[in-house]
């Protein structure tokens, strides 16, 4: 991989990603360049939202944590996920995944959830708002990783959800509350054993290799536990010093078709060791922005912007037949071949980069002394 190297995740403020009219200003184009680099080096990057929306996604923490206490130890037959892929767009209210150890509440505007016997479900606190909040971080995330693939703005319109939804409307994205290794939660516990580098014996779930079908994903979770692999094949821990307003970013399989491979999803899994000690497990945050319905995932921008499209892109996909299709991820991950492209700073811009980065050395960005977006595809 050519270029800088990142020491670790790259922190991106919401609030420089932000996209405005005229000309890009030069904290733009920084955090753009360290988002792109910690995509491409770790499929992953840490966005720090500003100081009241942190405090926002704590409290919905807060209210998760004691929404799945009141839940009963074991879910009801017609509460547990069957995983159909049909459902994908479908999800609302309470499920649990007994043999992940895994309980999730879906928030989906414009479908309301009934429990079993048609009561009300009273979900966890603040969901509408956290939706909104992270529904527009993952939309400037999304423009922001277009403008580093010279896409023209909001490209992917088109097949996102309207803002906001028209009546009778359901939305695509969905925000899911989740809940790993309960104590209370008497799920089949089913667990493989891998070693660190240190040696210390760490504890996953045997469904360890999973990928987000969704464009951007944005996870808030109240202690580390979520492990993503970076571009030589390491599981990285990319949760372990996030700040209380600091969240992940990653790259999912619908954001992988619609810039033909350019950008590859993160291959994830979950660590579960030393939960059962905790009284409620550990609680997450996770929002998906997803394609909607009833389009299709096209890399016509792709080629409008002059980027080759190898022949497995060349023709869109309907979203619908993308979500419910299964996809091999030794296939994603292997590709023999990709295209590279670069921006090169001047040297004016790189005199300006470095007198930013002098004044941020606390969020570890990298020395850009030579400037180089990497392909997303490594």
């Amino acid at each position: 991989m050519a270029g800088n190297v990142l020491p670790s995740l790259g922190r991106v403020k919401l609030t420089d990603l932000a996209p405005a009219e005229g000309l890009p200003s030069d904290s733009y184009k920084l955090s753009v360049s360290t988002l792109s680099q910690s995509l491409a080096q770790y499929s992953a990057a840490i966005i720090q939202f500003p100081v009241s929306d942190g405090a926002l996604l704590r409290s919905g923490l807060d209210s998760a944590r004691l929404y799945f206490h009141q839940k009963a130890s074991y879910p009801a037959a017609d509460m547990v996920n069957t995983n159909d892929p049909r459902d994908w767009c479908k999800t609302s209210g309470y499920y649990a995944d007994p043999q992940l150890w895994l309980e999730t509440y879906d928030y989906r505007p414009g479908l309301t959830p009934l429990e079993p016997n048609n009561t009300m479900e009273f979900p966890p606190a603040g969901l509408p708002d956290i939706f909104s909040l992270l529904g527009k971080a993952a939309r400037d995330i999304l423009d922001a990783i277009s403008f580093y693939l010279n896409l023209r703005s909001s490209p992917f319109t088109k097949v996102l959800d309207n803002v906001p939804l028209r009546n009778g409307e359901i939305s695509s994205s969905v925000l899911s509350v989740c809940c790993h290794t309960r104590p209370s939660f008497q799920g089949a516990q089913h667990h493989n054993f891998t070693t660190q580098e240190d040696g210390q014996l760490v504890m996953f779930s045997d469904h360890e290799h999973q990928v987000d079908k969704s464009l951007i994903s944005l996870v808030k979770s109240d202690k580390a536990g979520l492990h993503i692999k970076d571009f030589q094949g390491r599981w990285v821990l990319v949760d372990e010093d996030l700040g209380p307003q600091e969240a992940i970013v990653y790259p999912g399989l619908a954001l992988y078709q619609a810039t033909a491979g350019y950008v590859n999803p993160a291959l994830q899994r979950t660590e579960t060791t030393n939960m059962q000690s905790n009284l409620f497990g550990r609680c997450s945050l996770a929002f998906k922005l997803m394609p909607k319905s009833m389009t299709s995932l096209s890399c016509s921008e792709m080629r409008d912007a002059g980027h080759g499209v190898e022949a497995q892109f060349q023709l869109p996909v309907p979203v619908d037949d993308f979500m419910q299709r299964s996809h091999p991820t030794d296939q994603l991950f292997n590709r023999q071949s990709f295209q590279s492209f670069n921006f090169h700073a001047t040297q004016e811009e790189t005199r300006i980069f470095n007198l930013v980065l002098s004044s941020r050395n606390s969020l570890h960005l990298m020395n850009p002394v030579d400037v180089g977006l990497r392909v997303f595809s490594v």
